[in-house]
């Protein structure tokens, strides 16, 4: 007579796909982290020496088979580790860098906005940064307006930007 199996034994075991699915989400994670710059891995918290061991010599590998297996030895190393750290530190990572590009955006927005503007641009300027030298604006608007009759290249439009950016740095944002 064949052995009687208790359900409750089984309820508790992840299934063999899910086991996979976690493997596959380990690897794109190591993956993701032999993509970061050396500055950038500095910033994430690798408790493992090993693991950033192989993660510095996963950057060298150039054969796609090599490195498809460098990276699957990636994963193994991680189902050791806790990756909550690490997937929280390179969270917060993608999200200052998309931080700074929407500032950069904005910054270029406003530029245009200026430039569209002409010689009142110069509001639009000193409403979002009181700070600013309104003097040195105004010649940089007319600067600009000068270049666009007489077809130069766009310089004053250039230094408006670095302007704004240095005030962006300086002051920050009133918004």
């Amino acid at each position: 007579m064949p052995e009687q199996y208790d359900d409750d034994d089984y309820d508790d075991a992840p299934s063999k796909s899910a086991r996979k699915r976690e493997m596959i989400a380990l690897q794109e994670l190591g993956e993701s982290l032999v993509n970061l710059t050396e500055k950038q891995l500095s910033q994430i918290p690798l408790p493992n020496e090993q693991l950033v061991t192989a993660v510095r010599e996963c950057r060298q590998i150039q054969s796609r088979g090599a490195r498809k297996r460098h990276l699957q030895l990636i994963g193994k190393i991680m189902r050791n580790v806790d990756a909550t750290p690490i997937v929280q530190a390179l969270d917060a990572l993608h999200n200052t860098q998309r931080d700074k590009a929407a500032a950069f955006h904005q910054l270029e927005q406003l530029r245009d906005d200026m430039l569209a503007a002409g010689a009142s641009g110069v509001e639009l300027a000193m409403t979002r940064f009181p700070q600013a030298d309104r003097q040195q604006l105004r010649q940089l608007l007319l600067q600009h307006g000068r270049e666009l009759k007489h077809s130069k290249p766009p310089a004053a439009s250039r230094k408006l930007f670095r302007y704004l950016r240095d005030l962006q740095e300086a002051y920050g944002d009133d918004d």
